[in-house]
């Protein structure tokens, strides 16, 4: 251990830190500003809300926004209203709530579901989700008879 005042600093090493960090913000600044002649004016500074570009980079987020966001709903909801619209008698649906029935009745916006012999329930014509192609006990009994004929 030594004792008594810190050694002097090698005048060959360079100091840990040259400037504070406000001093190397300016400083990088004025480098990606580029040269000026001596008594020219600083470049005026862009503004962030003008120019054409402002516009077309507004007009294609517009855009963007409409092809992903907008137009696929619109054609979700078109055929989720026709699907709604042709509902029939005897067709297999299944509701929001996750009720598998058959349509017994439909009657302007309420739909009478047949889910079990001699019970039958009352929906709106909304809380039908989806009409089915197949019967899902019929796809439940084959995915078992598959899975047993397969061990």
């Amino acid at each position: 251990m030594q004792y008594g005042p810190p050694p002097a600093p090698d005048p060959e090493t360079p100091p840990a830190m040259l400037a504070t960090p406000t001093e190397l913000l300016l400083l990088l600044t004025s480098a990606l500003a580029g040269p000026q002649a001596e008594g020219e004016a600083p470049p005026p500074e862009a503004s962030g809300g003008s120019g054409p570009d402002f516009y077309l980079l507004l007009i294609a987020l517009v855009a963007v926004f409409y092809f992903v966001m907008i137009l696929p709903e619109k054609k979700n909801r078109k055929k989720r209203n026709d699907m709604l619209a042709a509902l029939k008698k005897g067709d297999k649906v299944m509701t929001n709530s996750g009720i598998y029935g058959s349509v017994a009745m439909v009657k302007d916006e309420v739909v009478t579901l047949q889910v079990a012999d001699g019970v039958r329930m009352r929906f709106s014509r909304a809380a039908i989700q989806s009409v089915l192609t197949e019967d899902p006990e019929g796809a439940e009994a084959k995915e078992s008879k598959e899975a047993g004929s397969a061990s």
